[in-house]
């Protein structure tokens, strides 16, 4: 069918015994889907959801409760997901001959514009196929234009509504399990203040904020009592380095000591979250944590919190490469003038002051 306008109206499909939905990517990525499948569970109740992830997504989802009853794990390919821990790029053969054998009554793709991730969705062998469409995309049996400055979360939950699944919530949702609590408590042990957390990392180093300001939100929240965590990735060891020696007061960095499910566990514990926009932010406002968000004006529009009762996202509202001065925004825009094509990853969210963040936190902090 054509892309659907009032999406609403709908019918579900009848007979539905198992769904597929492609959603392979990152952290964040995955937390914005959440409404959707709990969309789909509702619509849905007695069908097993089956999510087309990647490995991590498996060890999260284990023995989680929540809408997601199964994941596949998705061989790397081209627009799909990268190889990660040494696994072969190979094996999509297979992989489809087995998810074929799975007889999955719909296939939705979740994954983007669908360039790459259609034609995966379409050799399911679903009786129904439906999803996001751009415009280098082929078109699945059901399918909703991809627009890119739209909500992430409001992006999926109109495309589940392709096949019969009205919005249920528009806050994502993530449960908090005794295992990840326990790994948490481990790592950590017990605090003699509350506890807050501070993540200066982030994979784009567009969306991160200076170390040094994040040092002096951490000497801020010290004072007021807290204790303060400064968590990381690997990767990240060096800018969490930075905010550490920055703060000048007593601090826990914490790099790799905890799984992503254990992350899960010490948010749930924390007061409050103050993070650059990536996926850990996202992960500390599904597990029900206030948080405080340094955003990109174009990334707020996309991926803020909806709600602002417990999450505060601070804007940046920079457009010009701080190096070269050219307009990082025509690119989506091809009638405005200006070239959008920018080589620089210097940070774009240097304006946004520490008084904003901090006042931001407190008033969290305090209310």
């Amino acid at each position: 069918m054509a892309s659907a306008l009032l999406v609403e109206a709908v019918d579900r499909v009848p007979d539905v015994a198992r769904i597929a939905v492609l959603r392979a990517n990152a952290l964040g990525d995955f937390i914005f889907v959440l409404p959707a499948l709990e969309a789909l569970r509702v619509a849905y109740p007695q069908a097993e959801i089956v999510l087309l992830g990647a490995p991590w997504h498996a060890r999260l989802w284990r023995d989680r409760p929540g809408p997601v009853d199964r994941v596949l794990v998705v061989p790397p390919a081209p627009g799909i997901r990268t190889a990660t821990g040494g696994e072969p790029e190979s094996g999509m053969v297979d992989f489809l001959a087995a998810a074929r054998a799975e007889r999955f009554d719909v296939a939705l793709q979740l994954h983007g514009g669908g360039a790459n991730s259609n034609p995966l969705v379409a050799a399911l062998g679903a009786r129904v196929t439906a999803g996001l469409r751009a415009e280098d995309a082929p078109p699945l049996d059901r399918w909703l234009r991809y627009v890119y400055y739209q909500h992430e979360v409001i992006r999926y939950l109109e495309a589940v509504a392709l096949v019969g699944a009205p919005a249920t919530t528009v806050t994502p949702a993530l449960a908090v399990t005794a295992t990840d609590r326990a790994e948490a408590l481990t790592v950590l042990g017990e605090s003699e203040r509350p506890r807050v957390a501070l993540h200066p990392g982030a994979t784009d180093t567009r969306r991160r904020w200076p170390a040094d300001r994040f040092g002096q939100v951490a000497r801020t929240l010290h004072a007021d009592g807290y204790e303060v965590l400064v968590t990381g990735t690997p990767v990240e060891q060096d800018v969490v380095d930075r905010v550490v020696t920055a703060a000048g007061v007593p601090v826990r960095p914490q790099v790799g000591t905890l799984s992503l499910a254990g992350l899960a566990g010490c948010y749930a514990g924390c007061e409050l979250v103050v993070s650059n926009d990536t996926g850990p932010l996202h992960l500390a406002a599904a597990v029900g944590t206030p948080t405080v968000g340094i955003f990109w004006v174009g990334n707020l529009i996309t991926t803020a919190p909806v709600l602002r009762g417990r999450h505060r996202p601070i804007t940046s509202w920079t457009v010009h490469c701080p190096v070269c001065g050219v307009d990082c925004t025509p690119g989506i825009y091809p009638h405005r003038p200006g070239d959008g094509d920018c080589p620089h990853r210097d940070s774009f969210v240097t304006d946004v002051p520490v008084a904003e963040v901090t006042e931001a936190a407190r008033e969290l902090l305090f209310r």
